[in-house]
């Protein structure tokens, strides 16, 4: 991990696929952790770096810096407008519908170390997630009560950007991100790390699209999901759909 990905870089900007498990800086949650995505892009890279967005520790993925407080702050608003569009990939419990739309709003989650003085009443958020079932597996296999288990590979667009927002909505249609031990299933995480030696939250964003703000060119950005991920979906014949992708 002491090389990253490099995906992109200009004169303003730069991106790298972060690997699961790695914070994108310091933070309270985490303070054994030594390792941080913006120290290590920036030793990569031999120049400071502004996060414009935040990627949970165990999601990979796209992760876009600035080089310049300027071009940080003209990156953030276009993600505070919801102008900035997101892809990813979820493998989840079950069979997920077709396709769908999660009109779901969530209350802001607050850490107790870290949001110690946030605001305790704030009212739900709006939230917003469309997603599409990619694919589809059946494996016979008891997890739970049934004989057999069921999972899916899911693409989803965040229309928002709240807090764990993807892993919460799947939650909500019962859907739950394999490997998310916050709003996931304990007895399905303890099987794909016993059974497939994953032990990781397979959640990845893949694809990422945002204004430059300077030339005002569309910049495209994507990712693979992590050898694990990919593994993975290869052994349930998923493969083919890894990449490419259109908006719903």
């Amino acid at each position: 991990m002491s090389v990253l990905d490099i995906l992109y870089r200009d004169d303003h900007f730069v991106a790298i696929n972060k690997p699961s498990g790695l914070l994108v800086h310091r933070s309270a949650i985490d303070r054994r952790e030594t390792r941080f995505a913006l120290q290590l892009v920036r030793d990569q890279i031999g120049q400071k770096v502004y996060p414009v967005h935040r990627l949970d520790k165990p999601t990979s993925g796209v992760l876009l810096f600035a080089l310049s407080p300027e071009m940080a702050r003209a990156v953030s608003t276009q993600f505070a407008e919801q102008g900035v569009y997101k892809r990813y990939l979820a493998v989840v419990r079950g069979f997920a519908p077709d396709n769908g739309a999660i009109d779901h709003p969530l209350k802001e989650e607050l850490d107790k170390m870290t949001d110690s003085r946030a605001r305790q009443d704030k009212p739900p958020q709006p939230a917003l997630t469309h997603f599409r079932c990619l694919a589809r597996v059946e494996l016979p296999v008891r997890v739970e009560r049934y004989p057999q288990t069921r999972y899916s590979l899911v693409e989803a667009i965040p229309k928002t950007g709240r807090k764990h927002q993807i892993r919460r909505h799947m939650k909500h249609i019962a859907h739950p991100v394999i490997g998310d031990a916050k709003h996931g299933k304990g007895v399905h995480n303890r099987f794909f790390q016993t059974q497939y030696h994953c032990h990781r939250l397979l959640l990845a964003c893949v694809e990422m699209r945002f204004q430059h703000p300077l030339s005002a060119d569309e910049v495209r950005l994507s990712a693979h999901p992590g050898e694990d991920f990919i593994r993975l979906c290869e052994g349930f014949g998923w493969g083919k759909y890894l990449s490419g992708g259109t908006p719903p």
